[in-house]
């Protein structure tokens, strides 16, 4: 799970700096869930003959008669969730535990879903309060990821608060129903993604944490990573986000099952308390409440800040998010920088080599835990042959000369990999994992000179469909491929017309039902959330849905001044700005940090610790005023009037700079032009 940000700041150009806006929606990236519902118009269309032979075949292939997996997702049980929804002071849903009861355990797969991915919905489903081994307990389905609280001498210590703060309070009162009420004295995040932190103060009080009473520890980077690994490219994210994680899905047999991952993500208030703890490099040990804790640093891995911990006392290993009951994302779909697979590989080797002799539990932020060393050694040797195999083999066949989509549709996982569900790809797959590790050394070309000048796609629509003889051309064709089931081939062919001509109802019907089945024969997550999402809104539109306000101010208030300036510097509309020169100075006297602005050939520069002599204007400010603006708590003409704010010079050019300043449509176009 990643943090996703919308910033916009403008003027109203109105005499000296008048009003600064910076409107900062941070929407999670799994969590553009809607307040209100408008599901298609058109009902889905049944599974065809061809995804029925495609879904039995894989029951054949896995070992679904195994119910290992099952006892254990069931094992230490101790109270299922409450039933009631979580829900927002304006009635706005949170949570709804009910969501998914559709999916029942035991039930055979219906004909709509791919069941090995249906088996791995029933096992997310199990939910409650559960004891992962003497002192340990985990709250699992509240979120997207697990909560674990660990008993020490004095008090407990919580491992990653979810997402919403609500949801993060309901799974500690449920804990305090069936264990002694203890104060929290720690809280621990293993990785910077949102679904690990922004509960925070549903568990703990930052005056507690400024007192001294609570430590907050977490991996190196993780602030700088928290708050800024995906505000630069956040809209486009975030929009993508609404597809990967199926928010716009009704969640049914031929809607959303779930991520894969989880179930789904909350819908509540994001928060965030920064660290006080530091965790740098590997093998360093801390003693937390009594217990004996060692880390393995994992930066790069699942997360840019992630780390690895094990309590010596208990026994217990904590992978965090780098072995969980799935193949994970080295690329994530919403859109990312790619994870490296070697790295990742090699940590998990790092954790077998520190703690294989001595551990007895493994337990990750999501799914259920693996108990005794054998089989934790066989989980941990089995992904990061895994991770290693997608890495080695991917380089060998480029280097044999194979493309990027010849090697992800060569690739096969040896079956002693391949045949442990856990392994299996609910949430990444093998496919576009394959495709990352390709453009991480190689990067997006294949040495086959015509796409380094390709056409944008809907000139180069409009000529292939031209000399396929035209739209009806290919749509009666495509309609051949479709009834023999080559439902890849429609799409691809299909798009093409559709891009070629947006008004073609009758291509963006082809195209999705080849989309649907497409979705209905996915085994990951977000493959059929993206195919079931393309469908829908090709047959019906882009659904303009609202969305929860899920507006942070600890993650505002956490955005280094660099990150602001480099927001700004993106937002900058090139082109218009490209033969314009201002020059601003910012003075932040609470910091005393001053930085110089130079708008110049279409780019924004800034410059800490400068203080141009010959700066069209000067702005002097604290950032306490700074947040109040972003958070659009106070207006610059308000903060001007009470002196929070000073102009000094030609206050006309910064109405000048924010009017170059772009604004982003949240609801673009995805599967048409």
């Amino acid at each position: 799970m990643k943090l996703i940000a919308q910033t916009s700041i403008s003027m109203d150009g109105q005499g000296a700096a008048r009003l600064w806006k910076f409107s900062s929606s941070f929407l999670l990236a799994a969590a553009i869930s809607m307040t209100t519902h408008a599901w298609a118009a058109e009902a889905p269309k049944p599974a065809t003959d061809a995804t029925k032979a495609a879904n039995d075949a894989l029951l054949q292939e896995l070992p679904f008669n195994d119910k290992t997996s099952f006892e254990l997702a069931h094992k230490g049980f101790i109270a299922p969730l409450p039933s009631d929804p979580i829900k927002g002071e304006k009635g706005n849903m949170i949570w709804d535990p009910a969501k998914y009861n559709f999916i029942k355990e035991g039930e055979a797969a219906p004909a709509t879903t791919n069941p090995s991915l249906w088996r791995q919905s029933q096992l997310i489903n199990i939910s409650g309060l559960f004891q992962v081994t003497d002192g340990i307990y985990q709250v699992r389905n509240y979120d997207l990821s697990n909560m674990t609280i660990v008993e020490g001498k004095h008090g407990i210590t919580i491992f990653d608060p979810l997402i919403s703060s609500e949801t993060a309070k309901a799974a500690l009162d449920l804990y305090f129903k069936h264990r002694p009420k203890k104060p929290v004295v720690a809280v621990i995040y293993t990785h910077s993604h949102v679904d690990h932190y922004g509960g925070v103060r549903g568990v703990v009080d930052e005056k507690d944490v400024k007192a001294g009473k609570v430590k907050i520890y977490a991996p190196l980077g993780f602030l700088e990573h928290a708050v800024a690994e995906n505000v630069m490219a956040g809209t486009a994210m975030s929009r993508r986000a609404s597809y990967m994680y199926g928010n716009l899905l009704p969640p049914s047999e031929t809607g959303q099952l779930g991520a894969g991952l989880g179930t789904t993500t909350s819908a509540g208030t994001v928060t965030l308390i920064p660290p006080t703890d530091i965790i740098s490099k590997t093998g360093e040990k801390r003693v937390i409440d009594g217990l004996t804790y060692e880390f393995l640093y994992a930066p790069g891995s699942e997360a840019p800040a992630e780390m690895m911990y094990y309590i010596k006392e208990k026994k217990a290993l904590n992978t965090a998010e780098d072995s969980t009951h799935t193949l994970h994302n080295t690329y994530s779909l919403r859109g990312a920088k790619i994870r490296e697979p070697l790295p990742w590989s090699k940590y998990l080797n790092e954790a077998l080599k520190m703690w294989g002799d001595d551990v007895q539990v493994m337990y990750a932020m999501h799914h259920w835990p693996v108990w005794g060393n054998k089989e934790v050694r066989d989980q941990l040797s089995s992904q990061r042959d895994m991770y290693r195999y997608i890495n080695d083999e991917t380089l060998r066949l480029a280097n044999k000369g194979l493309t990027m989509t010849e090697i992800a549709e060569q690739v096969k996982l040896p079956k002693g990999i391949a045949q442990r569900f856990s392994n299996r790809g609910y949430y990444g797959s093998l496919n576009h994992n394959v495709k990352a590790t390709y453009v991480l050394y190689l990067g997006w070309f294949n040495g086959n000179p015509p796409p380094l000048w390709q056409l944008p796609p809907d000139e180069e629509a409009k000529r292939y469909v031209d000399m396929m003889g035209g739209a009806d051309a290919v749509l009666k064709k495509a309609k051949e491929y479709y009834d023999k089931g080559d439902f890849r081939w429609v799409a691809e062919v299909v798009n093409h017309v559709v891009f070629a001509d947006p008004n073609n109802q009758a291509a963006k019907n082809l195209q999705a039902d080849a989309l649907e089945q497409l979705g209905y024969q996915a085994e990951s997550g977000p493959w059929r959330n993206f195919y079931l999402t393309g469908a829908q809104e090709l047959r019906n539109g882009v659904q303009k849905l609202p969305t929860p306000d899920t507006a942070s101010p600890d993650t505002v208030k956490a955005m280094d001044l660099d990150l602001f300036f480099d927001y700004l510097a993106m937002r900058l509309k090139g082109p218009e700005a490209a033969d314009k020169h201002i020059t601003l100075n910012f003075d932040f006297t609470d910091l005393k940090q001053k930085y110089t602005l130079e708008m110049v050939n279409g780019v924004l520069n800034h410059t800490e610790g400068v203080q141009a002599k010959d700066a069209d204007a000067t702005i002097t400010l604290t950032r306490d005023t700074l947040n109040k603006l972003m958070l659009k708590q106070a207006t610059l003409q308000d903060a001007e009037k009470s002196g929070d704010v000073k102009v000094k010079g030609d206050q006309g050019k910064l109405d000048e700079l924010m009017s170059y300043m772009d604004n982003f449509d949240f609801w673009f176009n995805i599967v048409t032009p």
